[in-house]
């Protein structure tokens, strides 16, 4: 919402934005829809049991009231609105009901393929944690990078997350391997910062859905990710190869003893050094910033609701003239 309200007064920013704000709605290609969803439910009672949540639905339903009303609303039944819910609980009362607008989601792991998918919706980045790592310039960073597989963070995780606690007993052996359970404190996070910049690989299992902010940490700290998540989705995967710096593996084949660590160590440097270069070359890319800046995660977001306009179009145009049910659902 910010980027949108920016003037780009006197930074000389507003011309590379993707996206602007218009004062005529008629000119509109798509329609934001400032409720944060997320700050909701973790302000009003994010345990899901507390009478709090109650405040959280009566938001839902006041929103949807509001967008209703709305002839730009009716004209595509929401389809041309985007609306962030990056939480996996966000809107959770009354998620069908926005289903057909695009969503900016982090994760999908807690909804079906019916109420959320890729051809519509946005994947976001979280934003990361550690700080980036700005003068990584070191004249040998295979040789530089002493550990070589890092982990940090909660290991008792729900569904898919499962594998951090079989991970944590695979590795326990391993003396190039820090793998460590903690929780994010300002000393916490310090040692990951450290722990990350100092390594060659940092793993990133799943947890209570397929994606973290773990991942991005990796990312901007240019430790190459090794990703042990089968049904993960990564922001901005029509323009960027991940496996161009990143390393994949299926949970099945994380947990055979041995298996991973034994394919990080055969590696080879020069192909880890071109990893960790383009790491370099497209950490800017997962960077929240204010005022924004050309091609950073805000940008990003924007361009990528910009891919979504065709599609958009095309559902308005033929929900418009067609008779019968649409045959194809």
């Amino acid at each position: 919402m910010a980027s949108l309200l920016y003037d780009g007064a006197g930074g000389g920013e507003g011309e590379q934005r993707e996206a602007v704000r218009v004062s005529d709605p008629e000119e509109a290609q798509v329609f934001f829809v400032p409720f944060f969803s997320s700050l909701s439910f973790n302000t009003h009672g994010h345990n899901m049991t507390d009478p709090e949540t109650e405040v959280d639905h009566q938001l839902q339903i006041e929103v949807l009231e509001l967008l209703r009303k709305s002839k730009y609303w009716q004209r595509s039944r929401g389809r041309d609105h985007v609306i962030p819910m990056t939480h996996p609980n966000a809107f959770r009362f009354l998620r069908e009901q926005v289903n057909a607008s695009i969503l900016i989601i982090a994760d999908f792991g807690r909804y079906p393929r019916s109420m959320s998918n890729i051809s519509k919706d946005v994947v976001a980045p979280y934003v990361h944690v550690v700080e980036s790592f700005t003068e990584d310039d070191a004249l040998d960073p295979f040789e530089s990078r002493k550990t070589l597989l890092f982990f940090r963070g909660n290991t008792v995780r729900k569904d898919e997350g499962k594998v951090r606690a079989k991970l944590a007993k695979l590795l326990a052996s391993y003396d190039d391997v820090r793998y460590e359970r903690s929780v994010a404190t300002t000393k916490g996070i310090k040692e990951s910062t450290q722990g990350m910049r100092s390594s060659k690989f940092c793993l990133h299992p799943a947890g209570d859905t397929p994606s973290s902010c773990r991942l991005f940490d990796a990312i901007v700290s240019h430790c190459v990710p090794v990703i042990v998540s089968d049904q993960i989705e990564l922001p901005f995967e029509d323009e960027i190869d991940y496996s161009e710096f990143s390393i994949f593996f299926s949970i099945k084949e994380a947990v055979q003893p041995g298996y991973m660590v034994d394919q990080l160590r055969q590696f080879p440097k020069e192909r880890w050094i071109k990893m960790w270069r383009r790491l370099k070359s497209i950490s800017h890319h997962y960077e929240f910033q204010y005022p924004p800046k050309k091609e950073d995660a805000v940008n990003m977001l924007w361009r990528q609701v910009k891919n979504k306009i065709p599609g958009v179009q095309l559902a308005v145009h033929r929900h418009r003239r067609l008779k019968v049910p649409d045959w194809w659902r």
